[in-house]
């Protein structure tokens, strides 16, 4: 494989003793149970399902060259691709998982000093894309005007996105606390390209989060995505790319540098960097892994620890201990880890995180709530969720072109489409093009919702 550093989940269970790291709570994000377990209902608290309802459909009988050799270096927004590519979420569903570690949100808003919001922002930006280690299915493209919600009262947030565009596919979403404590929305506009033998996506579009305690914004764009080896071998992904994470308020800026993978795979899934104030004084650096956890340190201890390095010292790195928590490096690292545990979730569930399964989830009574454009009604992908991949793909064709069809209409009557719960405008800390959030989604008066499905 290529990380040969023990990716593999066989973390050592003995190195469980923790000193000076950032508590994390470790319950949230472990990885996907048993088939079929699901834990008792507590203190009418939601329990949420730990099992997809079948396990995920092979791929191993596609010839993906077939396809793929056609769209050599063409935008594959345009190119549709067979189901057994997809994994049964919406991208939509797919953007929700910014939340999955919405404690480091809570825990920013909590912190006194700009350095100490910044470090936490900087770890949530980073754990965005760990969920996407090992996650080589295809999200649905989301039709125009669908839409996806998402309460969870257990963790403290709503949240709600809209397909706002069809060509080029613009993803609009909007979260809050639910104290009132953050505000987190941007807009997304996935570039897709195949380059023979990986497919990369180039996230477009501004991320924006508000801290309203301390009147803070912060604005950033996430690194490319890259799925590598899509015509033989073994899929693997890499990230890479400088994100630049600006507080607006105070000056202070992150700037972490994804690395490429490199030759013999040496520097795969690590990212370094550093955050400064507005003088350009540099005053903590970070590095780690996106897969695993972010260390982070002074600029005149990390300079000594990279110094031991090039002299081939090679400080002990330290293991994820099963766990959002890094082990005891007994000192060979400086500094303290922020992790969120990203270890291999089972492959008949797509390699979805615990968070994720439930994201499909249709509890009793919920189509009465929800509009009738959520993700959670949509036939191809509740048909694939349930292990039916002949009327999943039935379906997404029909609905495709059902699509087309409106969109035929709407140029005979040289009618625009109108996006129902954001609008296009700019974002008020970069002055760049921005979709906003128009608010009253949750007043839940759905009845002029397009009929999509």
């Amino acid at each position: 494989g290529f990380d040969s550093d023990n990716s593999s989940g066989e973390f050592s269970e003995a190195n469980q003793k923790v000193t000076g790291m950032i508590d994390v709570d470790t319950s949230k994000s472990d990885r996907v149970g048993k088939i079929g377990e699901r834990p008792p209902q507590e203190n009418g608290v939601q329990n949420y399902r730990t099992s997809l309802p079948a396990p995920m459909f092979t791929r191993s009988d596609f010839s993906v060259w077939t396809i793929l050799k056609k769209c050599v270096g063409l935008e594959l927004s345009k190119i549709t691709m067979p189901i057994a590519f997809n994994e049964p979420l919406s991208f939509l569903q797919r953007i929700t998982e910014y939340m999955e570690h919405v404690y480091l949100l809570h825990k920013a808003c909590r912190q006194t000093q700009p350095l100490e919001r910044m470090q936490s922002v900087a770890a949530f930006a980073v754990s965005a894309v760990a969920s996407q280690w090992e996650r080589t299915g295809k999200p649905f493209n989301p039709l125009l005007g669908e839409t996806y919600e998402l309460i969870r009262e257990d963790l403290g947030f709503r949240f709600i996105s809209e397909q706002v565009s069809h060509h080029p596919p613009i993803s609009a979403f909007y979260s809050e606390g639910l104290s009132q404590d953050f505000l987190f929305h941007g807009s997304i506009y996935p570039k897709l390209r195949f380059w023979g033998k990986s497919v990369e996506a180039e996230p477009r579009g501004t991320i924006t989060l508000e801290l309203l305690a301390h009147n803070e914004a912060y604005t950033w764009t996430n690194p490319t995505c890259c799925v590598h080896n899509v015509i033989i071998g073994k899929l693997w992904i890499e990230q890479y790319g400088t994100v630049e994470i600006v507080n607006h308020r105070t000056g202070h800026k992150c700037v972490l540098n994804f690395k490429p993978c490199g030759l013999f795979g040496k520097e795969l899934h690590k990212v370094e960097g550093y955050i400064q104030d507005k003088n350009k004084q540099k005053l903590f650096m970070i590095y780690g892994k996106w897969t695993e956890c972010l260390w982070g340190t002074d600029p005149v201890s990390y300079e000594a620890f990279k110094k031991q390095e090039r002299r081939g010292g090679h400080p002990r790195k330290a293991k994820l201990v099963r766990g959002p928590l890094p082990a005891d490096t007994h000192g060979a690292e400086p500094g303290r880890g922020w992790g969120w545990g990203a270890w291999p979730a089972p492959a008949q569930m797509y390699n979805f995180t615990s968070f994720t399964v439930s994201l499909n989830e249709l509890a009793m009574g919920m189509e009465k709530t929800l509009p009738p454009t959520d993700c959670r009604l949509r036939p191809d992908i509740r048909g694939m969720e349930n292990g039916n991949m002949d009327l999943a793909s039935q379906e997404k064709e029909r609905l495709e072109e059902k699509q087309r069809e409106a969109r035929r209409e709407r140029a005979k009557e040289e009618a625009e489409w109108q996006t129902r719960w954001f609008y296009p405008g700019t974002n008020p800390y970069t002055g760049t093009p921005d979709w906003l959030y128009a608010g009253d989604y949750f007043e839940r008066n759905f009845s002029d919702c397009p009929d999509i499905y």
